[in-house]
């Protein structure tokens, strides 16, 4: 049986292909998909975390790891789904209306996937209707919304009173975040968290669904 600590090194430098060998070997070998998630994987993107905060990591490294992580889960994921293992949460995320940026986004849906949540990545240029249609179908604990422009912010806004017009507001937490985005502006359009890095994004989407 090979060293499962080869899977947190994949996940942490980076090696989607590494990452997707082990976990593919350790399946082989019996070993419970749950056990590699929370004693390898989940930890290695935590300690990915603490070093894009302690600016060892940059974007890109954050993304590589990401990937390895991605590459991962995709072997496990209908095993879990098969063994009726639920997830930490769900969450839909998505760039708001008129904004077309999404390295933070995507960065967000790894780090939330890195931390046990379902995500729904909705892209780029997202309009409130198509949010309130998906927390309708979807279902979500959490609807994360992402902005890198002060012209895009106020579709944050927009969002919220759609999600409130459409009588579906108290029925999922939204988290905001991006560039411009700050804590003052998350509190005046009423959003339930402000997540100023994408790193720290899985430890406050547990902290807004307890």
């Amino acid at each position: 049986m090979q060293d499962l600590k080869l899977l947190h090194d994949a996940v942490l430098k980076g090696d989607v292909k590494s990452a997707k060998a082990v976990t593919a070997q350790a399946l082989q070998d019996g070993i419970e998909p749950l056990h590699l998630i929370q004693d390898y994987m989940m930890p290695a993107m935590g300690e990915v975390g603490q070093r894009f905060e302690c600016s060892e990591y940059f974007v890109p490294e954050l993304l590589l790891s990401a990937r390895a992580m991605k590459g991962a889960l995709e072997l496990l994921r209908p095993l879990l789904a098969k063994g009726g293992m639920q997830p930490t949460g769900r969450v839909v995320v998505g760039t708001v209306k008129g904004d077309l940026h999404d390295i933070g986004k995507n960065l967000v849906a790894a780090m939330l996937e890195g931390g046990g949540f379902e995500v729904t990545d909705m892209g780029v240029n997202v309009t409130p209707d198509q949010f309130v249609t998906a927390v309708k179908q979807k279902k979500p604990d959490i609807l994360a919304l992402s902005a890198l422009l002060t012209t895009t912010m106020v579709a944050m806004k927009d969002t919220i009173e759609a999600l409130k017009q459409s009588g579906v507001r108290q029925q999922v937490k939204v988290l905001v975040g991006g560039a411009p985005v700050t804590q003052r502006f998350a509190d005046e359009i009423g959003a339930d968290g402000y997540g100023e890095s994408a790193a720290g994004v899985a430890n406050l989407a547990k902290r807004v669904m307890a």
